[in-house]
Order: C-alpha cells, then sequence, then structure tokens
C-alpha cells in the first residue's frame, strides 16, 4: 500500500487550573497551520495524547477523502508531551509538533 508523507500537526497540552471540578483536567488543541483542527479535555494526560492522535488520524484522512482505520494509530505510545513524534496510520503518516516549536523566535527576529 502507498504512503501519503510529508503532513503536519501542531499540537498543545497542559493541565488545566483546579476550580470547581474535584479532579484534574488535560486540555489538547490540534493545529493545521493557523487553523484549529480539533480540541477537548481530558482527565489524564495520557488520554489526551491519545486523543491527538485519534484526531490527527481523523483529519489526516478527511484531507484525502479517506475514513481512518478502527485500530489505534501505529507511534500513540511514543508521545510525550512537549515531544514531537511521527504515527503511521492506515495509508497516512503524520508528525505532531508542539505548537511552540512551530512559532518562530520573535526576539532572533529582532536580533536580525
Amino acid at each position: 500500500m502507498a504512503s501519503v508523507e510529508g503532513l503536519s500537526f501542531s499540537y498543545v497540552l497542559h493541565e488545566l487550573p483546579r476550580d470547581r471540578l474535584p479532579f484534574r483536567r488535560w486540555r489538547f488543541e490540534l493545529w493545521h497551520g493557523a487553523r484549529l483542527e480539533a480540541a477537548g479535555w481530558r482527565t489524564t494526560e495520557r488520554d489526551a495524547l491519545r486523543a491527538l492522535h485519534k484526531h490527527g488520524s481523523r483529519v489526516a484522512h478527511a484531507m484525502f477523502g479517506l475514513r481512518p482505520p478502527a485500530d489505534p494509530p501505529r507511534g500513540a505510545a511514543a508521545l510525550r508531551p512537549g515531544a514531537a513524534v511521527r504515527v503511521l496510520h492506515g495509508g497516512i503518516a503524520f508528525a505532531l509538533v508542539p505548537r511552540a516549536l512551530d512559532v518562530p523566535d520573535a526576539l532572533g527576529a529582532l536580533r536580525g
């Protein structure tokens, strides 16, 4: 099966401050360029990372008019907060990169 490569998504993952709810929550955001593709929260960091993989696969497959396979994406266990990872799911390969790495260094641009 041929693979489609070169697709990249950026992500944000952080713990939400405690408020009225008595449990911890982790917020995730999946971005493709300037477009927010998915966002939400989960009660564990691990579940939030899994959600990033799932939504990344869903969006990547939809871009090519495909339905993502039912099995979980490979590379899902490899993602650690703040790390970049390559995910292969079905015939689609994509990268998940922390959003902070996508933003050019403003001070570097000012220094010239």
